[in-house]
């Protein structure tokens, strides 16, 4: 009688409290039958478990093995192929895992479900659905298309555009023509476009709309390889223009190769071996210009396979929603190969996602995993914080205190590999509370929760563990086609980066402390530039990751910061800065952003921003603080509610020195103290160039911007 009475007052509260974050679901019940697309009659449902590899797991044909024994272990021609080297011995079965190519896992889930859901986008407020069939369709014009403008095998085609259906097509038919696909940020500028297209001599670019057209309209004359722009809003096509090379729609284009004859696209996907570049990772330039990551196919499926090897309960997705740009190598694994090699189905959330749309989306969706960079996990729990904090003093409050308490326990219990006992406490929290908030974020048929691309604080995980929401970090890099190292359920130590990937090899240098790994996800070598693949690779098929870090008596990775990025002080100190900005973000919550100085300097400084609100359009950050920063400001007796504001304010500066003082207590040595600080006045943002697109700050930009300032506080080098 006291649980039913319980729990009628607790939903009715949290119904309350959460009122404006739950909304309905357009997909309440998850049917796999049904369909929003007009032209699909009939959409199979999700058969039981079935990987699409399988079929490929013959043995290597003699051509594939005559083509291996004149590959090298590196390449940085996109023209050759490497070679797959697949052990008899010494290492695990998923190593040796028969290599593939991406169209021969393609050609296995369109056979098996012709007619279930891939692909899902809204349009005018409904779910239009593709099926694996018409996916495999458009993606064959589009491979004829590129032929017909004459696209050779190996040349490269770009793409910049928003997620969605298209993306997809432009990739996997650039893959069917034999081709390489190359993807461009949707914020590049346009000489950054030009950059790209010229270094990779891209023959055909595709683009979303008439703002990213008028980029490579700019630079055109520029890029004297290039046959064809192509635009996938056929009202984004001019009527006239002085371009050198056609523009056609996306519809349009796909016509031009209906009289290309399939025996031509046959020979070119039956060409293709698993050691053949298939895409082009262009990294974010934190240090310099971007460099092309050269991943073959079997980079790619093996990467997949042992991904789902590593995390079990991601071969079982029937449903992901695709949201950071698919420039970048997670989403191509966890978008676009994975769904491939499960027959999973892909909802593709609006451009507005990192806006505040993301969370429409999950609730309508409710995936089964979910991967976000720190920053939407930091966006996530400054929303629940408001929200849950919101709840007014007394029993609710106690009652949402003693859950999240229990979710704690429950996550300290379930680290180290042991399995929690499952207490009746914990239960009744979950069922009465914990579950609920999941729900709200769109969260509850969600098995594995996933972050990775930039480190992220571990008082962010601790907090979603509280809420039964265990934040599995990752850790890998554009070079390993993703992943190498991940916390997983039963393998799971807060503030690591987990134990390597099976089939995977780990270790660090002992002179620098250097991260160095080996295995089939290890990528081809960069694009024209082999000073740089020779530093990164050597010729045993090692990466040098270029991270610091140790790993443990129980196998878990930590990253300590990189070694390009570690200060070397003026007395010799080298000081990693990522340890000592995380503890000041912890110490001083109403921080944005950290950048440690000291580089041959005598001290250590730090530029910090404030948090502030987003522009409700642009979502470029304006002056105005946060509701978060504002809650600082009348608890220190601030009356700032502006940067300019609280930059002149002496109770904010008292604040962050004191805060300072407590992360010096901290610290690891008198070297890693620091003592001045500069509060910038504008926060890091895209458009400034001070982040890369999956939110990493540019060191380099930062210091060069605020050189002045930097100098201003701590002028003596030396």
């Amino acid at each position: 009688m006291f649980e039913c009475v319980l729990l009628q007052f607790v939903l009715g509260w949290l119904g309350q409290i959460m009122g404006a974050v739950i909304k309905n679901s357009a997909l309440p019940t998850h049917d796999e039958n049904a369909c929003t697309s007009p032209s699909i009659l009939r959409i199979a449902p999700h058969p039981p478990r079935v990987e699409f590899f399988t079929s490929q797991l013959s043995t290597p044909s003699e051509r594939t093995r005559r083509h291996q024994k004149r590959m090298g272990v590196w390449k940085t021609d996109q023209l050759a192929p490497v070679h797959v080297s697949t052990p008899t011995s010494g290492m695990s079965d998923l190593a040796a895992r028969e290599p593939t190519t991406v169209l021969g896992v393609f050609k296995g889930v369109v056979s098996h479900l012709p007619h279930g859901r891939a692909l899902s986008i809204k349009k005018d407020g409904e779910w239009v659905t593709h099926t694996w069939q018409q996916y495999n369709e458009i993606s064959q014009q589009f491979a004829r298309a590129l032929i017909h403008v004459g696209v050779e095998p190996h040349e490269v085609v770009n793409v910049l555009g928003p997620n969605c259906p298209e993306w997809l097509f432009t990739n996997m038919g650039s893959i069917m023509a034999g081709a390489v696909i190359a993807g461009v940020y949707v914020t590049s500028t346009p000489e950054a476009c030009q950059y790209i297209s010229a270094h990779c001599d891209a023959k055909v670019v595709v683009v979303s709309d008439k703002a990213q057209l008028d980029k490579y309209l700019s630079v055109v004359d520029q890029l004297p390889k290039l046959k064809a722009l192509v635009v996938w809003s056929e009202a984004d096509v001019p009527q006239e223009t002085n371009c050198s090379v056609p523009i056609y729609s996306f519809s349009d284009f796909l016509r031009l190769g209906e009289n290309v004859e399939a025996r031509l696209l046959d020979e070119r996907m039956a060409a293709q071996l698993p050691g053949h570049c298939c895409t082009l990772i262009y990294t974010s330039g934190t240090t310099g210009p971007p460099k092309a990551v050269m991943i073959s196919h079997d980079n790619l499926t093996w990467t997949v396979a042992a991904a789902m090897n590593t995390l079990p309960a991601l071969g079982d997705a029937k449903r992901t929603v695709s949201f950071l740009p698919l420039s970048h190598v997670a989403a191509q694994i966890l978008d676009i190969h994975l769904p491939l090699a499960i027959g999973s189905e892909v909802y593709f959330a609006g451009p507005d996602a990192l806006r505040g749309g993301l969370l429409g989306t999950l609730q309508e969706v409710r995936p089964n995993f979910f991967f976000g960079v720190p920053r939407v996990w930091e966006k996530m729990m400054e929303s629940l914080k408001e929200k849950l904090g919101g709840a007014p003093e007394g029993l609710k409050k106690s009652l949402l205190t003693w859950a999240m308490v229990q979710g704690a326990e429950n996550a300290e219990q379930s680290q180290y590999g042991v399995t929690p006992r499952l207490s009746l406490s914990f239960w009744a929290a979950d069922y009465l509370l914990l579950g609920k908030v999941r729900s709200a974020l769109g969260l509850d048929e969600c098995t594995t929760f996933l972050t990775g691309a930039a480190p992220i604080a571990p008082d962010v995980i601790r907090y979603f563990s509280t809420l039964n929401i265990p934040l599995y970090e990752l850790f890998g890099q554009s070079e390993c086609t993703g992943p190498h190292s991940t916390n997983t359920p039963d393998k799971w130590k807060i503030g690591s980066v987990g134990p390597e990937m099976e089939g995977t090899k780990t270790r660090i240098d002992s002179d620098t402390g250097e991260i160095q790994y080996t295995g089939r996800h290890i990528f081809m070598g960069y694009l024209k530039d082999e000073a740089a693949t020779k530093a990164a690779l050597d010729d045993d098929g090692w990466l040098y990751s270029g991270d610091v870090g140790e790993i443990d008596k129980d196998g878990f990775l930590s990253i300590t910061g990189r070694i390009k990025e570690i200060i070397i002080t003026s007395g010799g100190e080298n000081v990693p800065p990522i340890l000592i900005e995380n503890a000041l973000k912890a110490e001083l919550p109403v921080l944005a952003n950290v950048v440690v100085i000291g580089e041959q300097r005598k001290f250590l400084t730090f530029l910090c921003s404030l948090r502030v609100e987003p522009d409700v359009v642009t979502g470029a950050p304006t002056d105005k603080l946060d509701k978060t920063a504002l809650a600082v400001a009348k608890e220190i007796g601030s009356k700032a509610t502006t940067v300019p504001e609280a930059q002149e304010c002496e109770k904010f500066r008292k604040h962050i020195e004191d805060g300072m003082a407590r992360a010096n207590a901290k610290a690891a040595s008198r070297a890693q103290q620091l003592q001045k600080f500069f509060i910038i006045p504008r926060e890091f943002s895209l458009d400034g160039n001070e982040l890369t697109p999956t939110m990493k700050v540019k060191r380099a930009v930062v210091e060069t911007k605020y050189n002045q300032e930097i100098e201003d506080i701590m002028p003596n080098r030396f």
